[in-house]
């Protein structure tokens, strides 16, 4: 693991970074979980990694989620106040 980005033991990224972050594939806003170090796309349920504070957005390296791991992702962000990158 790398160093901690913010109290959360995840990786942190640059806040004028996050607001232009776009899904490669519909070019929609993105989630960004810090401690998971993922972005997800919601509309089309893929998450991108974030490997050493560097987004992967590639659709072939994207990992596509199931209905259990949507649901969760969807309810955490609306618990915790995580809003997308930018207003689509």
């Amino acid at each position: 693991m790398g160093p901690a980005g913010n109290s959360l033991g995840g990786m942190s990224l640059d806040p004028k970074l996050l607001a232009i972050l776009a899904c490669p594939e519909d070019k929609g806003p993105l989630l960004w979980f810090a401690d998971e170090s993922a972005l997800y796309n919601p509309r089309l349920r893929r998450r991108y990694a974030v490997r050493d504070g560097v987004p992967v957005m590639l659709v072939d390296e994207a990992e596509s989620v199931d209905d259990g791991e949507h649901e969760r992702l969807v309810a955490r962000a609306d618990a915790e106040g995580i809003r997308p990158t930018f207003e689509g």
